[in-house]
């Protein structure tokens, strides 16, 4: 039995659910998002709230109930409230700024590093070792998050490098004599 599957997704004022044809789509102040449901579940909408229920008692329609559920969630408070993930920079000489909509990162390369912004993601350099990206899909702030850090990954001895702002960093000791 899924404990997430069967909690219902409120969908809030202002935001409005359409189901048709194992599609679901949602729109509200952030935007528009939709998604494919599959076959093995059914989603229902009704007193602003959006039910998800197993079509059958197999292993699959069970283990997708939750995920589809969560899915829905993520599509509704994306567009209603949005998401955000901060990132901060460490590092002599580490920095990002923005040049028009694209981030410029100098990481200790011979070269800087350009990220544009996809479609639907804006990035925010409010500071240099800091970066805040936001937008309505989960999946692309997350991904343009991971990215941006994949160019220079925390490193354990002196801490440099791009991390999240709530990641922890387990330190190593150096070398002995």
């Amino acid at each position: 039995m899924s404990r997430i599957g069967g909690k219902p997704v409120p969908v809030p004022n202002g935001v409005t659910v359409t189901i048709a044809d194992k599609s679901l789509a949602a729109k509200g102040p952030k935007g528009e998002l939709s998604m494919s449901i599959v076959d093995e579940v059914t989603v229902e909408f009704a007193n602003d709230e959006v039910t998800v229920k197993p079509a059958d008692d197999s292993k699959r329609a069970r283990s997708m109930w939750g995920m589809q559920r969560s899915l829905i969630d993520n599509i509704v408070v994306g567009v209603s409230e949005g998401f955000e993930k901060k990132l901060q920079i460490s590092g002599v000489g580490y920095r990002a700024q923005m040049k028009g909509k694209d981030l410029s990162l100098q990481l200790g390369f011979s070269h800087d590093v350009t990220v544009k912004a996809p479609e639907g993601i804006t990035i925010a350099c409010p500071s240099q070792t800091e970066i805040i990206i936001s937008g309505s899909d989960k999946q692309k702030v997350g991904q343009v998050a991971a990215e941006i850090r994949g160019w220079r990954p925390p490193e354990p001895y002196k801490g440099k490098g791009v991390r999240y702002a709530d990641e922890f960093i387990i330190r190593k000791e150096g070398k002995k004599k």
